[in-house]
């Protein structure tokens, strides 16, 4: 199911943005986040664009307000329920930004990013739940994870996705079972 940190169920497009993970870092936190360009636009191909560094910032105004913008997530998940990769989970992303969680900062260094197609504070996919939840799992069977974190958690007033929308609570059962833990496993 993996290669060199690639998941063999995702549809790989290699984005320039990352680099190598600190020797020893555990790669032991998931953190969730949401996106969607332009904001609430679904179905296009603009976040896999943005990822590899090849978005039309005159597409759309509001392109112009994150102009130059180089960032990636390992996994991008559409509201069609289709995986994407972006960056081997053996290396470090460019996901979280300024953050600490668990009394470390940097959590790029330690992080898987998955990326749920959405916005902050809006609801997400049935399927979508489903395969993350079946990614959760096979990334326990390849990576020590202990914690799962929103970007709102890892990077507080500065970040607020997933959001309120993110029913933690069709997570709890994959997280207990595999005893990963969460700030938030009580919200609907």
């Amino acid at each position: 199911m993996w290669h060199k940190g690639w998941h063999a169920r995702a549809h790989a497009q290699p984005s320039p943005n990352f680099g190598p993970r600190p020797p020893q870092a555990p790669i032991d936190l998931l953190v969730l986040h949401s996106i969607s360009l332009p904001p609430g636009v679904y179905g296009g191909p603009e976040v896999g664009q943005l990822f590899c560094n090849q978005l039309d910032w005159d597409a759309h105004p509001y392109f112009q307000s994150i102009r130059g913008l180089q960032v990636s997530a390992h996994f991008f998940v559409r509201r069609d329920g289709s995986l994407w990769q972006f960056v081997s989970c053996d290396d470090r992303a460019w996901h979280a930004g300024p953050s600490r969680y668990r009394g470390r900062d940097n959590c790029n260094d330690d992080s898987i990013g998955v990326e749920l197609e959405g916005l902050e504070g809006d609801t997400f996919t049935p399927v979508q739940y489903q395969t993350l939840t079946d990614l959760v799992l096979a990334l326990a069977q390849q990576y020590p994870l202990a914690d799962v974190a929103g970007h709102e958690h890892i990077a507080p007033g500065r970040k607020l996705d997933p959001g309120p929308g993110f029913q933690w609570n069709l997570l709890l059962p994959c997280l207990m079972a595999l005893s990963i833990r969460s700030p938030d496993l009580q919200k609907d």
